[in-house]
């Protein structure tokens, strides 16, 4: 009997341990799912909205091969950004903005 019991409370442990990392995902994912970025194409400029207010944040615009175009550090207010395109090529390009706060990843077309 103390077999089964040792077995049920280590089962128990796994599953509550599984819920817990899954809504973890669950919350990250919900944060990106909330940043808005338009418009997208865009010609001239990106606007970022939903964002997280920091003091220091990497701001990096790669190609689709992954090779970085554009590298800024802002400060991030008002819970938006507003990014600068229109001296890239028309292409399509992956947004990611890191800070101790937040990591979005965004694609857009510049047009």
């Amino acid at each position: 009997m103390k077999k089964i019991t040792v077995l049920v409370v280590f089962m128990i442990g796994i599953i509550t341990l599984a819920n817990s990392q899954s809504n973890g995902a669950l919350s990250n994912s919900t944060l990106t799912e909330n940043v808005k970025l338009f418009p997208n194409p865009a010609t001239t400029v990106i606007n970022v909205l939903g964002l997280q207010n920091t003091p220091k944040a990497s701001i990096l615009i790669s190609d689709a091969y992954g090779k970085p175009i554009l590298n800024y550090h802002w400060e991030i207010k008002n819970n938006a950004l507003n990014i600068p395109i229109a001296h890239i090529d028309n292409g399509v390009y992956m947004l990611t903005i890191h800070s101790e706060e937040q990591s979005i990843r965004k694609k857009f077309i510049k047009k």
